[in-house]
C-alpha cells in the first residue's frame, strides 16, 4: 500500500484516484495518525434513494411519478408560449 499525507495526495489527487481505479492500494494518512483507504466504491441504485434523502421505494415511486407530470406540464407550456 502506498500511504500519502494529506498534502501530498491533494497535491495531485486525480492521479491518485486514478492510481486507485487502476486497483492500487492508496491509503491517506489522518491527522490522528489513521490510515484511510482510497478505493472505487459501489453506488447501487436500489438503495442511493434511501441513503441520500431517506426515501423508502414507495415514496420514491410517487416522486417519481409527480415529477414526470410536471416534466409533461413543462413541456406542454413550453411548447404553447413558442408555438
Amino acid at each position: 500500500m502506498k500511504t500519502l499525507t494529506i498534502t501530498k495526495a491533494r497535491a495531485n489527487l486525480s492521479s491518485w484516484m486514478s492510481k486507485a481505479l487502476a486497483g492500487q492500494d492508496i491509503g491517506i494518512i489522518h491527522p490522528s495518525g489513521e490510515i484511510l483507504a482510497l478505493r472505487r466504491v459501489g453506488v447501487y441504485s436500489d438503495d442511493y434513494a434511501f441513503e441520500e434523502y431517506g426515501l423508502a421505494e414507495k415514496q420514491l415511486g410517487r416522486i417519481a411519478k409527480k415529477l414526470a407530470a410536471k416534466d409533461v406540464a413543462a413541456r406542454i407550456t413550453t411548447r404553447c408560449r413558442t408555438g
